[in-house]
């Protein structure tokens, strides 16, 4: 069962510095000349995220908060493609960044700290970027965001020239949303995976998500999950959305996660790792990351439920957004950890081999400050 944490006054979290490629590659056994260079391509909106931490509750009307704790980052799409190329995936991303610094930072920050690939990413004149706040408090997080629409059609791979093709592409479903790209990565060769978010319209079909029957698995979380079934049990709606795609995965938050393959008709449930929560923001996101990396290199889903659930995980005790993306040498950590503490959960020894001899700082770390 998560927890919620009280941090303490003192440091404030920084996007982490780039040291070269990840000490690890998960796809390493897998690459052969003439694969994919890219293994990953994503496209969405970058916002600047700024996260505070530590409130007591929330904040109340006609008074002022302080927040004990904050930290600011590349958010939206940025939090999934930070995770990705921090567990060792290339990753590209196609998105608009606006001009203004915020624009600036957040482009530097992950072309040059996160090494992703924003070469089908633009900067365009006079447009100034897409601003989150996020507040965590009582285990849950509330965000104020601000923003005008790109003054393009989109930056989807169908909006000038196609990006050479990727092993997988993931994908935001959303109701009437005509997403014809899905349908030319998926036949391209591309695992498309897809998630969503609340229906506004109230409809909740799944007739209305553009492309879901090109994708290799939908990640809803268990109230989309439900609502889109009619079911009243994340059980029952993996096993019903698995008559949409091949595998279907409801997130359930603290009570884990559960997955429908449509063609074993396996049903696998995992936990949640039991920690104590700093925020929860972008925790999803990670979540998905750690799913993908795990299909891209071939897991039984079992794992990759767990692997996802794991990184999901580690991320909820730091500050959130893509600051708080694990790298290999913090799951690493927690695993030596946990078997010096002699509870290491058994469900893990299959990562034992691919973080053998990684010490602690190497791939990536969060660097601290006053704050």
């Amino acid at each position: 069962m998560y927890k919620t944490q009280d941090p303490t006054a003192g440091p404030t979290a920084r996007a982490p510095r780039g040291d070269g490629p990840p000490r690890i590659d998960p796809l390493a056994g897998l690459r052969r000349p003439g694969d994919p260079t890219c293994d990953v391509h994503l496209t969405g909106t970058v916002f600047l995220d700024i996260v505070f931490t530590g409130l007591d509750g929330a904040p109340v009307r006609g008074t002022e908060t302080w927040a004990r704790g904050m930290g600011s980052c590349p958010g939206g799409v940025a939090n999934m493609a930070t995770a990705l190329a921090r567990l060792g995936l290339r990753t590209r991303l196609a998105a608009a960044f606006g001009d203004d610094r915020y624009g600036e930072y957040c482009w530097e920050t992950l072309e040059r700290d996160e090494g992703i690939d924003l070469s089908p990413s633009r900067v365009l004149p006079g447009w100034h970027s897409p601003v989150t706040v996020s507040m965590a408090y009582e285990g849950e997080r509330t965000m104020v965001s601000h923003g005008h629409p790109a003054p393009v059609s989109s930056t989807a791979p169908d909006d000038g020239p196609a990006p050479e093709p990727a092993r997988a592409c993931v994908a935001s479903l959303a109701p009437g949303e005509r997403q014809e790209w899905i349908e030319r990565a998926a036949r391209a060769g591309s695992l498309v995976f897809a998630d969503t978010g609340w229906d506004d319209t109230g409809r909740w079909d799944p007739a209305s998500l553009d492309g879901l029957e090109h994708c290799a698995a939908f990640l809803p979380n268990a109230e989309e999950a439900m609502r889109y079934t009619r079911t009243d049990s994340p059980r029952a709606a993996a096993r019903a959305l698995a008559e949409h795609v091949p595998l279907a995965v409801v997130t359930m938050g603290a009570r884990g996660a559960v997955a429908a393959d449509a063609g074993t008709g396996e049903l696998v449930e995992v936990p949640a790792l039991p920690v104590t929560v700093l925020d929860p923001t972008g925790a999803g996101d990670v979540f998905v990351a750690g799913f993908v990396t795990g299909t891209l290199a071939g897991w039984p889903p079992a794992d990759r439920l767990a692997f996802a659930a794991l990184t999901a995980g580690l991320s909820v005790q730091e500050f959130g957004g893509s600051l708080s993306a694990p790298c290999w040498d913090q799951l690493a950590a927690w695993r030596r950890r946990t078997l010096r503490a002699g509870h290491a959960p058994a469900r893990y020894d299959f990562l034992d081999d691919l973080i053998r001899g990684i010490e602690p700082g190497e791939g990536c770390g969060v660097e601290e400050g006053e704050g």
